[in-house]
Formats: C-alpha cells, sequence, structure tokens
C-alpha cells in the first residue's frame, strides 16, 4: 500500500534483467528493500539474494530496513530463531569476501592487509626511489592515480606497459612494478585490487563463477550509473547463469568519471540484456515543486541521459534565495548568519547543509561559523586516517600479518623504543643478527608484543583488543602526560574502543550493528575469535566520507557536493557558483570538453535535489584562488533556472568595499 504503481512494478518484477531508472529522491531504497521482501516471500531463500551498494551508510541502511520488513511483515512464518540474511555490502565488502575465501589462488592469507591511500602513497613514492625517479619532480599522488584509473578499467600492469604511448606512462609503468612487488612483499593489496583481483578471480575460474552464481541467484545492483569497468564485469560474471540482475541507477546523477565510473553501463544495459525490462521513477518523495523545476531546467540540457521529468505531490515551497557576496569572505558570512538565524527561529543544525565544489571552499566557511557561533560538522576528515587510530590498528594488522612491514614499520617506535630506520631496515633484510644486544633484546620485547596481541585477538572481544592495545603498547601512557592535543588523541583511541565494540558479537546478531553482513563462506572457515576484527580492520579499510555522518551529532554539515551523493537536508546552500568554479575548469586546461559540461551539470543537478524544502545559491565578485585574486562571472547555472524560481526580491547588494581597480 505504500509504494506506487511504477515502485509496485519494480517490486514485482523479479525475474529477469531490471533496469530502474531511479530519479533523485523516487525512493529506489524502498523498491529495493521491498523487492527483496517480495522475493522471499516467494520462498527465495535469504542467502540466495545479493545486494550491492556503493558505501557503507547506504549497505547499513539497506540491512536495517530489510531486517525490519522482515520483522514486521505478519504474512511470513519465521523461527524466533532464524537469523539470515541477503547478503548487502559494498562493491569492495564484496571482493574482500570472495578474495579472502579464494586467498591462496593469489598467493595471499585470509589475514592480507588492505592499504588505505596512506599506504599507497608511501609505497608508490618507495617505488620511486627504487626506480630512481625524484617525488619531488614527480608526484606520487598523480602516479597512484594513474595506477588506480588503469585497475579500475581492468587493465593490469603487464597490458599497461604494453600499451605505454609516452614518456609519462613508461614512467607510471616502472613505477607500478617496483609497487606490485611491495604489496606482494607485504602480503597486501590496494583499494583497487579488492576489485580487479574479484574480477580476475572470476574471469579465470569458470568453477568460481558458477559457485557463486549458484549462491546469488538474484543479485541487486544500486548506484549502477557509477560502476566502473570492473564492476560492471564482476556483475556481469556473478550474473552470468541466470540473468536475475536488478540494477537501480540515474544516469543524471552520474558523477563520478574521474574516478572511473562510465555512464554507457547504465546507457548501454538493454544492449548487454536485450530482454530487459526498464521501469522508470520520476514521482519525487523529497523536495517542493519549486525546487523540482529547477533541477528539471538545469538536467533537460543535457543530451546523453535517458530522458525523464521529476514530478511531486508535495507543495511549491519556497523560492531559491539567490545570495551575492563582495568576496568569499563575505560570502562564508552571509551563509552563516542565514544558518545562525534559522537555527534561532527553531531549526534544527542537522536538517541543514553547505555544499561546495571543492575542498579548499570549506576554510573560510568554518572560520565564519566558529565567529557566529553555529555548530558544525565537516565532512571529509575521517576518523580512521587519524595518526593515533591508524596506529593501533597497524598494530592489529601487524600481528596478523607479520609480513606487513607497513604497519611494522608503523608502530615499531609508537611510543618511541629507539628504535630507528636503520634498524627496521636491518629487520626487513633479515639482518637482525648483526644489531647490538641490547636492541635485539627491543626488537625480541616488540615481536612478544605482537605474539601477545595475536593472542588476545584469537581469545578476546574486539574491544577488548583494543583496550589491551592501548594500555600494553604504552599509547596510553604517552598520550595521558602530553598536551591539549595528546588529550584529544586519546579520546579518539578510546572512541575507537567503542566503535570496535559493535563487533563484538559479530556473527551471532540478526543484524549486524557495524552494519556489515555476516559472511557465507564457501570454503575456508572462518577461524574461531578472527570473525569481529576482521569486521571492523575491513570497515577501517573501506571508510568513506559519508561514514563520518553521526545521526546525533546536531550540527550544519559542511561538504562537496559529490561527499552528498545519497543525503538529503532541509535547507541546502550551494555556494561558490561562479563560472569556471561551478561548473569547473581546471586551472591547466583549455576548454572543458562536452563530456565534463554534462558532468558539471549533473553535480548541481545532484547538490539541487539534496534539498527537501529550500535552496540557496550564493556566488561572489571576487574570489582568492591559488594566491591571487580573480573577477567572477556567476554560474551559467545560475541563468538556466527560470526567474520566477528565483527570489524576486533583489540580493543584498555586495559590501566591504568602495571601488573595485582591475589592472588591464
Amino acid at each position: 500500500m505504500s509504494l506506487n504503481d511504477a515502485q509496485q512494478r519494480a517490486v514485482e518484477t523479479t525475474e529477469g534483467p531490471v533496469l530502474i531508472v531511479a530519479g533523485a529522491g523516487a525512493g529506489k531504497t524502498r523498491v529495493i528493500t521491498h523487492r527483496i521482501l517480495n522475493l522471499i516471500k516467494k520462498g527465495v531463500a535469504p542467502h540466495s539474494i545479493l545486494a550491492i551498494t556503493f558505501t557503507n551508510k547506504s549497505a547499513k541502511e539497506m540491512r536495517e530496513r530489510v531486517g525490519t520488513l522482515l520483522k514486521e511483515d505478519k504474512d511470513l512464518n519465521i523461527p524466533i530463531s532464524f537469523n539470515e540474511r541477503p547478503f548487502m555490502s559494498t562493491f569492495h565488502a564484496l571482493g574482500v569476501h570472495i578474495i579472502k575465501e579464494n586467498a591462496q589462488l593469489l598467493g595471499l592469507t585470509r589475514h592480507f592487509t588492505i592499504y588505505d591511500r596512506a599506504d599507497s602513497r608511501r609505497a608508490i613514492k618507495e617505488s620511486m626511489v627504487q626506480s630512481s625517479i625524484d617525488p619531488k619532480k614527480f608526484d606520487p599522488g598523480t602516479v597512484l592515480n594513474m595506477i588506480s584509473r588503469a585497475k579500475g578499467d581492468g587493465i593490469s600492469y603487464l597490458e599497461y606497459t604494453d600499451r605505454a604511448r609516452d614518456n609519462m606512462e613508461e614512467l607510471v609503468a616502472q613505477v607500478w612494478e617496483k609497487y606490485d612487488s611491495i604489496l606482494a612483499k607485504e602480503k597486501a593489496l590496494d583499494f583497487d585490487d579488492l576489485l580487479l583481483k574479484t574480477m580476475t578471480l572470476l574471469r579465470d575460474h569458470l568453477d568460481l563463477r558458477k559457485r557463486y552464481g549458484s549462491i546469488w541467484k538474484y543479485i541487486h545492483i544500486d548506484e549502477y550509473q557509477d560502476t566502473n569497468h570492473v564492476q560492471y564485469q564482476i556483475a556481469k560474471y556473478l550474473a552470468e547463469s541466470h540473468h536475475n540482475i536488478c540494477v537501480v541507477g540515474d544516469a543524471d546523477q552520474n558523477i563520478y568519471s574521474w574516478r572511473g565510473a562510465t555512464i554507457e553501463n547504465i546507457l548501454n544495459f538493454e544492449k548487454d540484456y536485450p530482454e530487459a525490462i526498464v521501469i522508470t521513477l520520476e514521482k519525487n518523495y523529497r523536495s517542493t515543486k519549486t525546487i523540482l523545476k529547477a533541477a528539471n531546467n538545469i538536467i533537460e540540457k543535457n543530451l546523453i541521459r535517458k530522458k525523464k521529468t521529476l514530478y511531486t505531490d508535495n507543495e511549491h515551497g519556497e523560492k531559491i534565495s539567490l545570495i551575492v557576496a563582495y568576496t568569499e569572505i563575505e560570502e562564508a558570512r552571509n551563509i552563516a548568519e542565514i544558518s545562525r538565524a534559522l537555527i534561532d527561529s527553531g531549526t534544527s543544525p542537522r536538517s541543514m547543509a553547505v555544499l561546495y565544489r571543492t575542498n579548499f571552499q570549506s576554510r573560510v566557511l568554518e572560520e565564519s561559523f566558529i565567529k557566529k557561533n553555529v555548530p558544525y560538522q565537516l565532512i571529509g576528515v575521517r576518523f580512521f586516517e587519524r595518526k593515533e587510530v591508524k596506529d593501533v590498528l597497524s598494530y592489529v594488522k601487524a600481528a596478523l600479518n607479520r609480513e606487513s612491514w607497513a604497519d611494522i614499520g608503523r608502530v615499531i617506535n609508537v611510543p618511541i623504543r629507539g628504535i630507528g630506520k636503520a634498524t627496521v631496515a636491518k629487520i626487513m633484510s633479515k639482518r637482525e643478527d648483526l644489531l647490538p644486544l641490547g636492541m635485539q633484546a627491543k626488537i625480541s620485547q616488540f615481536w612478544k608484543l605482537l605474539d601477545d596481541i595475536r593472542h588476545e585477538i584469537e581469545e578476546k572481544k574486539p574491544s577488548e583488543v583494543i583496550k589491551f592495545i592501548i594500555q600494553e603498547t604504552g599509547i596510553e601512557n604517552q598520550l595521558r602526560s602530553g598536551d591539549t592535543e595528546d588529550e584529544e588523541r586519546l579520546l579518539n583511541v578510546q572512541e575507537l574502543v567503542s566503535v570496535a565494540a559493535q563487533y563484538d558479537n559479530f556473527g551471532t546478531d540478526t543484524i549486524e550493528p557495524a552494519g556489515q553482513s555476516v559472511p557465507t563462506y564457501v570454503g575456508t572457515a572462518e577461524p574461531k575469535g578472527f570473525a569481529g576484527i576482521e569486521a571492523l580492520l575491513e570497515n577501517a579499510a573501506l571508510a568513506t566520507d559519508q561514514d563520518e555522518l553521526q545521526k546525533d551529532k546536531d550540527a550544519v554539515k559542511l561538504m562537496t557536493v559529490h561527499a552528498s551523493k545519497g543525503l538529503e537536508f532541509d535547507h541546502v546552500f550551494i555556494s561558490g557558483l561562479e563560472q569556471d568554479l561551478f561548473p569547473l575548469k581546471h586551472m591547466d586546461e583549455g576548454e572543458i570538453s562536452k563530456s565534463e559540461e554534462e558532468e558539471e551539470r549533473r553535480l548541481f543537478y545532484v547538490a539541487l535535489t539534496r534539498a527537501k524544502k529550500k535552496v540557496y545559491l550564493s556566488y561572489t565578485v571576487l574570489r582568492t584562488v591559488y594566491g591571487a585574486q580573480r573577477v567572477n562571472l556567476p554560474s551559467e547555472f545560475i541563468e538556466d533556472i527560470e526567474k520566477d524560481l528565483l527570489d524576486d526580491r533583489p540580493p543584498a547588494k555586495p559590501t566591504g568595499a568602495k571601488a573595485i581597480f582591475i589592472d588591464f
């Protein structure tokens, strides 16, 4: 009764390939969860259902909703002991699951290390030094991005080497070879390998494809427009034997081409599966008529899309406000003042968000929010990337994988034990016996500490393991005796204990509090005592910006438009709406291409459709970028919105200068 006709059809069409074109705010999560419920009510075993999405937050929400639907459905006769659930996770978590079950085929153990971005950058830098390439002359981040993009396109190191067309690509190939050697030596995979290795396992082993195809007979892929080539291939391999694949997405919200996502995957779905049924969800349940009309104004100018027009039964709502400021400082002050006024009138801070195109815009916003006493939360500073948190987790990883030299090197002198880099180099090269006896004793104590941690992991709950590490390593004592910043770091490692507690009963709860599905192991059995700590490490390695969102933190959210994908707020500020900033034109490029232009338009469409009640558009006359002030034109996007949708009151005149002198 809660579904509209199009949603009902999507829920009831369970056999064969289905493409659900779901507009922003059209209730796609509701459709996916009710579809899963419908499959189970039809007699499909829950473990035969696979649902993949892109963020831990979305996967957790999906699991919770399915759990609630199963619990509350009066037509289901479920035994009290029933706790079987579909496998619902992100693509990367699915990759970890498949790789762990088949680790031996890749020369790994179940406890392989997952490199985060910082680990990868360190290894790239080391690889460049080994290749006699100056990291100051060639940015390691750029090299890493090129390797990452190639892996996302399904290209191996050997293929990349054969295809190298210029000096830069030859340099990247040279570094990639050394990088792979470091990963292999440390029994590690980077973020992109989790997908690439999964694809190659399924591609090269027909028995694995058949095995997983027989387990997961009904496959759901959310945000299909954001899949890259490797994710597309994984989904295709898993659906190969039965074609029961339901993909949900919206070409108008494809905003990740810079990390390999290709809009062609959703546009060509009917070519891949000619028998596919296409269902379009156009009714929006989120935004006002005014906001939707503006969003339709924007997106209808794009040519690369499946045509649809969002509509709603919601009220017309307030007009869109246009705020003009003289500089970015004034813009930030205006946004902070409006936010403060909204809060004073009873609006909850958590129902508000300020969106911007690039991260550098957040600094002045933060300063103004502090001055105006507006509570805010900056999305993008990840908990698991804080040094002290990474130190504790590196102890766990080093205890599980004694070949993870990245983790051993990170913590062997944390807290300070007088063990320097030269000593670590000797240990890594198996020359520990050449060290002085006193140093050998220190190293021996460190190895014993790792053995003790390993024993704790085998016998204790994750929260107890983290407590043990904090206390026994000396990290707690060091932070307690430090300054104010150390006090904050101590609070962070104590918070890690609370995070770990969510995994204390992992594998036994009906719905995992950590938001991860309990894996159904096909081959290797899960060792006793390891499930919870492994799940914690996975969650830490695969965390995204959105995982920083705290439901109980009543604060205005500051984030990039990319980070806002999938979220919604009553009041949304879109700042920096200036030509060449949004839409963005990179400093070292000429005119942007047609495809880049359409993606920028899609990005603004995503920003608009995050809002439920009210949108504020803001731009400045002058903005300091890369240390230089530049004069701005308003974004073309503002001109694309029908004038009667904008607040007919004239925007406040910019202040802060009596005259502008421009030297031509």
